[in-house]
C-alpha cells in the first residue's frame, strides 16, 4: 500500500520554485515586516525587491516566524485530506517557527504530524526535505521517513561566505560578528552552522574569491565521503561567484543534482547581497 505522505517545509529551505512543484512539497511563507508592511516570503516579495526597500528606506526590515495559526491552517487541510505529514524547516535555534509547528501539531492531530528540527537553515533545510521526497518516493511511511531524515541532521554542511557585514551583524544571528565590525576593512567571513547555531568558521581577508576558494577546498576534501545526491550552491544575487563555484564542482566531482539555491528575503534579511555559500551531506 502506498503511504499518502505529505512533504512540508517553509520559506527559508530557499529550494527553487520548480523543485517545490516536481517534488509535491509544500512551503509556508516566514514573514518580513518594514515598520507596519508586512510581506509574505516570496510570495508579497522578492529577494531583488527586498534589497531595493533596503535601499530606498535606509533600514533593515525584521522578518517574524510562521505563526501557529498558519501552521493549524495548513495541517488542517492536509490531514482532512488524508496525508501524514513530514515538517522540516529551519533550526528551532534560529527562529520561532519550529515551536509554532509543536503547538499547532498538538491543536490538530499529533499522530498525523511529524516534525524535523533541522538545525540549519537555507539549503541545509532543502537537503533535507529532498531526501525525505526520495524516501516517501521510495515508498516509506511517515515515522521511517522521519527516523531517516533525523539520521541526516548532524551530516549536513552549511557554510557561506559574507560579501557585507551589515546584515549579519544587525540581525545578531552570527556570535562572533561584533568583533569582526570594524578590524579589518575587506574582511569576507565563512559562516558556518555548527549545532543549529551560526558561526564564524573564518576570516579570509581580500578578495571574496578567496572565500568562496576556502569553501570549495573544504569540500573536495571530502570528496571521498560525500552524499552524491544532492549539492546546493545557494547565494543571495552573486550570480558570477554561483557560475564559478558550479563549475569548480563540476571539473571535481559527479553529483547527482547540483542545484543552484537563490537566497529568499527571510534569508537575504540576515545575511545580505553577494553571499554565497556551498551545502552538502556527508556519510556517517
Amino acid at each position: 500500500m502506498k503511504h499518502k505522505v505529505l512533504i512540508m517545509t517553509d520559506s527559508t529551505s530557499d529550494l527553487p520554485k520548480k523543485l517545490i512543484d516536481q517534488r509535491h512539497i509544500v512551503s509556508v511563507p516566514l514573514y518580513v515586516n518594514f515598520s507596519d508592511e508586512i510581506y509574505r516570503d516570496g510570495i508579497d516579495l522578492t529577494t531583488e525587491e527586498l534589497y531595493k526597500k533596503v535601499e530606498e528606506k535606509g533600514v533593515l526590515p525584521t522578518t517574524s516566524a510562521v505563526s501557529p495559526g498558519d501552521f493549524i491552517k495548513v495541517f488542517q487541510k492536509y490531514v482532512n485530506l488524508g496525508y501524514d505529514i513530514i515538517y522540516i524547516g529551519i533550526g528551532s535555534k534560529l527562529s520561532g517557527t519550529f515551536q509554532s509547528a509543536v503547538i499547532a501539531k498538538d491543536e490538530v492531530e499529533p499522530q498525523k504530524i511529524h516534525l524535523i528540527d533541522s538545525l540549519n537553515l537555507s539549503s541545509g533545510i532543502g537537503l533535507l526535505v529532498l531526501k525525505a521526497c526520495d524516501f516517501r518516493d521510495q515508498g516509506l511511511n511517515a515515522l521511517d521517513i522521519k527516523d531517516k531524515v533525523e539520521k541526516l541532521v548532524p551530516l549536513v554542511r552549511s557554510q557561506f561566505a559574507i560579501s557585507t557585514l551589515d546584515y549579519l551583524h544587525k540581525g545578531g544571528r552570527a556570535s562572533g560578528t561584533a568583533k569582526l565590525m570594524g578590524t579589518i576593512l575587506g574582511i569576507k567571513p565563512i559562516i558556518k552552522v555548527v549545532d543549529g547555531k551560526l558561526d564564524v568558521y573564518k576570516k579570509p581577508a581580500g578578495k571574496m574569491s578567496r572565500a568562496l576558494d576556502i569553501m570549495l577546498t573544504d569540500f573536495f576534501n571530502e570528496i571521498d565521503n560525500l552524499d552524491l545526491d544532492y549539492v546546493f550552491i545557494t547565494h543571495s544575487l552573486a550570480n558570477r561567484q554561483a557560475v564559478y563555484m558550479m563549475d569548480k564542482v563540476k571539473e571535481k566531482v559527479n553529483v547527482k543534482h547540483l542545484i543552484e539555491g537563490q537566497a529568499g528575503c527571510v534569508i537575504g534579511t540576515h545575511c545580505g547581497a553577494g553571499t554565497i555559500g556551498i551545502l552538502y551531506i556527508v556519510n556517517a
